[in-house]
């Protein structure tokens, strides 16, 4: 689909619920949403997963220092849905993808509920990123520009578990501006900032944590004063890391299809 950003790739799976947007990670693809589109869920809801501008099989972005940025993928979501005919939707972030879901709240009307996972709803600068991640190496690639294949591969890595071939596929082809910018604009204060969006919007929030994440504080999540909280908690996995989607299926799923229904069903 050729938006103003870049050519994306889309996948709209049809299914007979509510509309769900999946949004992927730094480095990664829709394809890692693979063990959502290959069970019931993709019947239960009507699931679709865009590549970014920059990743999997989307085209670079055709104007790298404006659509590189956290609200440069959010415009390019909401053009989708909007292209797609879709005026009602959930949807879910993972990672980056989580702070562009937050990101749409304040431009898509129509958005039923966000779901984040390894997303912490951070003020915007670089102390919004030290008390939401972890200060340590593998973060520090997050922004990096040009990778070597052994980068690609940790990241990939430690990104979801257990490891699978396409990821460390996904994360050599991402442009590498596509980290270098982010990553930039998001520390200069580019990006609104996510912890008020959370501690003041009443778009149904969903949280879904792993437990083991590497990437973030988990801790951190506990010290934000949220407006709509789903469920009344913030949920964290034992023993999952960054990915809970691939690493926990059989108990994301049906958290991810209740969420859709509750959420769609209020906001009628």
């Amino acid at each position: 689909m050729k938006t103003v950003s870049a050519e994306i790739s889309v996948e709209d799976f049809g299914g007979a619920g509510p509309p769900v947007l999946l949004v992927h990670g730094n480095s990664a693809s829709k394809t890692i949403f693979a063990r959502q589109f290959e069970s019931p869920l993709a019947q239960a809801l009507r699931l679709i997963a865009i590549d970014l501008p920059g990743h999997g099989k989307s085209s670079d972005a055709f104007d790298p220092a404006k659509e590189y940025t956290i609200g440069g993928y959010a415009a390019a979501a909401v053009e989708v849905l909007e292209a797609l005919g879709i005026a009602r939707a959930a949807v879910f972030g993972w990672s980056l993808g989580g702070h562009v879901a937050l990101d749409m709240i304040g431009r898509f009307p129509g958005l039923t509920g966000v779901m984040i996972s390894g997303t912490p709803p951070i003020p915007a600068g670089p102390e919004g990123f030290g008390m939401g991640f972890k200060q340590t190496p593998l973060m520090g690639l997050t922004g990096g520009r040009d990778w070597t294949d052994a980068d690609a591969d940790t990241f990939a890595r430690a990104s979801a578990r257990p490891y699978a071939s396409f990821m460390g596929d996904d994360a050599r082809r991402t442009d590498g501006r596509a980290r270098e910018i982010m990553v930039a604009d998001a520390l200069s204060g580019g990006v609104a900032d996510q912890r008020r969006i959370a501690e003041t919007s009443s778009v149904p929030l969903a949280i879904v944590n792993g437990a083991d994440d590497p990437f973030v504080n988990v801790g951190y999540f506990a010290t934000v004063a949220y407006a709509n909280l789903w469920d009344g908690q913030v949920f964290n996995l034992a023993g999952v890391g960054h990915a809970p989607f691939w690493e926990a299926p059989e108990t994301f799923n049906p958290l991810l299809e209740r969420f859709a229904r509750e959420t769609a069903a209020v906001a009628r």
